[in-house]
């Protein structure tokens, strides 16, 4: 077989496996939250993040890779091709097998810093220290603090809101179906607007601010009115049990921001695994190194079926940690957290700030751990997360280097 064609299809496989641990990793801490407040049963999770990760990705997701993932590495540096792809697909190799160790311990990693840390990896063996862009790994470093913060922020006052307006208010029952409709709406105006304001160019609804605003208002709208038809038909049950019903609300609302954090992550994230795939196909097929590449359908379609494969095999552990070992969730809770992540990344996303989707919803999680008290926190599970998010540039950067520097031995 040609050497180049067998680096193709190592390219491909690798690109799959990376989207396994996509899955597995990133994906799962995303419906952890659900899964961990049993709004949703793991069957029903892996259905609603097949639906809506893959139509983020294809509706509002970037189809235009850079080759160099994040312009961490300086691309003119490489006057050949072969490297390049040579530095890809070990880049791919190296993310892909620190997210399966970090999943195997059920630690929440940021797939985002792993492929950066590999790229900037084999950039340093390659073009020196010099060849990094560091204003770009500072960018980047900064959303350690950013992102969690963020999230934490977000999910803090709705959680505190619900807490001392609905949860502990004397008519719990009343308060509920009164904030519900206009929690949906909410949700339906920033997901709409975060679509229709230069989103969906693919489709041709690039629109301007106030024809986005306006668009989205009516279908926020919309949604909070069929809400309200919805909402009479779950019944009361146990008149003495204002706790219960008010949840019986949140896990309905729940559902409902679950499919919002899986159109909010297909949008951002799964270009980690596809992007860097697509650059190694396109080297293969031009010879040429260009600054940004375009991702074919075929290739999104497998980055969807590595994930959906990834969160069915291997996801509970990392929903298990972060959907029950950081504090305990109730759909209440659950909500509330998830609204916050979800939200953090759409509007962070759309200012170009640096974010993570799993340090957010991270740090959503520990807001709504916050506005209960300190107490309510896992401190030795945040202390081990915390650990791995630190690790994971240098150490995917080390195991891409030595990936780098085999393959170019072979090939």
């Amino acid at each position: 077989m040609n050497l180049m064609l067998l680096l193709g299809v190592i390219a491909i496989a690798a690109g799959l496996y990376m989207a396994w641990n996509i899955g597995a990793n990133d994906v799962a801490n995303a419906m952890a939250t659900s899964v961990g407040s049993k709004a949703l049963t793991l069957k029903q999770a892996l259905l609603v993040a097949a639906i809506f990760e893959f139509s983020g990705a294809l509706l509002a997701g970037n189809h235009v890779a850079e080759t160099v993932r994040k312009g961490i590495v300086d691309s003119s540096g490489f006057t050949d091709f072969r490297i390049l792809m040579l530095g890809m697909v070990g880049s791919l190799l190296a993310a892909a097998i620190w997210l399966n160790l970090s999943t195997l311990l059920g630690l929440p990693v940021s797939t985002t810093h792993s492929i950066v840390g590999a790229v900037a990896g084999f950039g340093i063996v390659e073009l020196g220290f010099s060849g990094l862009h560091w204003d770009k790994v500072i960018t980047i470093t900064l959303s350690w603090i950013i992102s969690p913060f963020l999230g934490m922020l977000i999910s803090f006052v709705v959680f505190w809101l619900l807490l001392h307006f609905v949860l502990d208010s004397r008519h719990p029952r009343f308060r509920v179906r009164l904030v519900a409709p206009f929690i949906i709406g909410l949700v339906g105006f920033i997901l709409t607007l975060s679509m229709v304001y230069k989103g969906l160019k693919n489709l041709h609804l690039d629109l301007g601010a106030g024809e986005a605003l306006l668009v989205a208002l009516m279908v926020g709208t919309a949604c909070g009115l069929v809400s309200i038809l919805i909402l009479s038909r779950i019944k009361h049950g146990n008149r003495n049990s204002n706790f219960g019903y008010v949840e019986r609300i949140f896990r309905f609302l729940q559902v409902i921001t679950a499919c919002y954090v899986a159109f909010a992550h297909g949008a951002n994230d799964n270009a980690n695994a596809v992007g860097p795939m697509a650059a190694v196909i396109s080297l293969w097929r031009t010879h040429e190194v260009t600054s940004k590449v375009g991702i074919p359908i075929w290739v999104l379609a497998i980055g969807g079926v590595g994930i959906v494969i990834g969160l069915a095999t291997m996801g509970y552990k990392v929903m298990s940690t972060v959907g029950e070992k950081i504090t305990k969730l109730t759909p209440s809770r659950g909500f509330s957290a998830e609204f916050g992540a979800a939200t953090t990344v759409l509007l962070a996303s759309k200012m170009g700030l640096p974010i993570s989707t799993t340090h957010t919803l991270v740090g959503s999680v520990i807001g709504v751990g916050l506005a209960r008290g300190w107490g309510m926190l896992n401190l030795r599970v945040l202390r081990d997360i915390l650990a791995s998010w630190f690790l994971t540039l240098p150490i995917a950067a080390l195991l891409s280097a030595l990936i780098f520097v085999v393959l170019k031995a072979i090939f």
